[in-house]
């Protein structure tokens, strides 16, 4: 999970331009976290640049966007 949250990171601040405290606040306060946090979700088992997608949705949109299949 560590590794996880520090990809997410490293991610918005190269991605996004965030600084590290912001992108680290950003994360804990998101609802993916809370979901990664939950081992019946499977969110742990996913890719980071997949989990990064949702924190993008969630924090553009203010909700998780998830394609319907």
């Amino acid at each position: 999970m560590e590794y996880m949250v520090q990809d997410l990171v490293e991610m918005l601040t190269e991605g996004a331009g965030i600084e590290y405290d912001d992108a680290m606040h950003t994360i804990y306060d998101s609802d993916i976290y809370e979901k990664l946090m939950d081992a019946e979700t499977g969110l742990s088992r996913e890719s980071p640049s997949y989990v990064y997608g949702l924190l993008q949705d969630e924090i553009n949109f203010g909700h998780i966007v998830q394609a319907e299949v």
